[in-house]
């Protein structure tokens, strides 16, 4: 496989596409993790409600324990402030929640936003970097034979380029005629920006 031309024209025009490409993976991580924090900022409810909900169950946790020592009460009035404490656990554990679920739509969307354009540029930039690197790759080893580069140009070169040809470039091949065969040849190799 040959991933770059030879000719500086062409070579030019791969390595754009090429830093191009880098360009666009880039662009697509810089804003996904960019969505990625500005959705954590979301989990800033969530923190509310575990800070208050821990408060809340500290404070009826230390009245519950304190209210233990009175005496005849004491063990009704540290059950009663118990269900405070358990609902600052279910404050604590809803803030959990929310916390789980901003965190989890974040790294989904932001994993989408990178995912899908990555996608895209492997079905269509991809394709092409494969096709051209084992056809030049295959075209440079055929260098030495230029019946075969020639036999391959009457096939591959548009109408109009065989067109220029003063003579018709069919006939000079299978007449042996090797000005014709070797210019067949080169046009083949320059088509794919491949020396000769």
């Amino acid at each position: 496989m040959k991933w770059y031309a030879d000719r500086p024209v062409r070579l030019t025009r791969q390595l754009i596409a090429d830093l191009l490409a880098v360009g666009w993976v880039a662009l697509w991580i810089w804003v996904a993790t960019t969505v990625h924090d500005w959705v954590l900022q979301l989990r800033a409810p969530g923190d509310g409600l575990v800070n208050a909900g821990g408060n809340i169950r500290d404070v009826f946790t230390n009245a519950a324990n304190k209210a233990r020592g009175l005496p005849l009460v004491g063990n009704d009035l540290a059950g009663a402030l118990g269900n405070g404490t358990k609902a600052g656990e279910t404050l604590t554990d809803a803030g959990h929640a929310q916390i789980g679920v901003v965190e989890e739509s974040a790294f989904w969307l932001a994993a989408a936003l990178i995912i899908v354009p990555v996608l895209f540029l492997l079905i269509t930039w991809l394709p092409l970097r494969l096709r051209y690197a084992r056809k030049a790759g295959n075209t440079a080893k055929l260098r030495d034979k230029p019946d075969l580069l020639a036999l391959r140009a009457l096939t591959s070169l548009s109408p109009r380029a065989l067109a220029k040809f003063p003579n018709d470039p069919a006939v000079g091949w299978r007449t042996g005629d090797t000005d014709v065969i070797d210019e067949l040849a080169r046009r083949q190799l320059a088509a794919l920006g491949v020396k000769a």
